[in-house]
């Protein structure tokens, strides 16, 4: 959403604004007129020549763009009754990625508004690849500094309502993709634990489906048929 949460409790609509509003609700009425307007919807997917660059790390954040918070094991938290889970283990868990969930983003260079979006294949394939490049132990903060001490530890996709995101108490759709992280991070953690790291967010290359198709190569059976167009047509000339 473009409405987010500021340092002070408050939110601010994008990114430039004021720290002025009480609520989500109260920041998108506020500017309805604006949230209303046509945008664009891009479905995002991973290019073949660039596969390892798919996902390149996990970030500790804030604001995660799936908005969706993490929970973590740890008696301060009492949003889950885990009392059998020692907080010495350092535990949490968090989608990485839901489906077709639309993601607002601003393009400050066009100064246009957008969302993106993951087709449940493109989530799938991510999660993949995200260990087949060993990139388990690859993670940042505030998708700025790389860190130490984090280390993806459980990745699995949901695939029905029995899935075990549902112990964590999560309700969201099959085909999001969940990760269980071990912070062994001291700093971190106690971001974590003080309520200042809400979330995940993905780092990696991903490319507009539209602008992938059109930059497409033709293949060999559509430079026959043009070809023999072209034949065609000299013939009848």
């Amino acid at each position: 959403m473009p409405c987010e949460e500021c340092e002070n409790g408050k939110y601010k609509w994008g990114k430039t604004g004021s720290c002025t509003y009480d609520s989500v609700a109260e920041c998108e009425e506020a500017n309805k007129d604006y949230y209303e307007k046509t945008t664009s919807i891009v479905e995002l997917v991973i290019a073949d020549d660039s596969e390892e660059l798919a996902i390149d790390a996990i970030s500790l954040v804030t604001s995660p763009a799936i908005e969706q918070d993490f929970v973590y094991f740890g008696k301060e938290k009492n949003n889950l009754t885990f009392a059998k889970v020692d907080e010495e283990k350092r535990m949490l868990v968090s989608p990485a990625l839901i489906p077709n969930k639309q993601i607002f983003r601003h393009n400050p260079n066009t100064d246009s508004d957008y969302y993106v979006y993951f087709s449940p294949d493109t989530v799938r394939k991510a999660s993949e690849l995200y260990l087949k490049h060993n990139n388990h132990h690859k993670a940042t903060y505030q998708h700025q500094d790389r860190v130490s001490g984090v280390l993806t530890v459980e990745s699995w996709i949901k695939e029905g309502d029995m899935d075990k995101s549902k112990l964590y108490g999560y309700d969201l759709p099959n085909g999001t993709w969940f990760v269980k992280m071990k912070i062994e991070n001291d700093e971190l953690w106690n971001k974590i634990k003080e309520g200042e790291l809400k979330g995940l967010s993905i780092e990696g290359y991903f490319t507009d489906k539209m602008e992938q198709m059109s930059e497409k190569a033709p293949t060999n059976e559509e430079i026959l048929s043009a070809l023999n167009e072209i034949i065609k047509q000299n013939q009848t000339k």
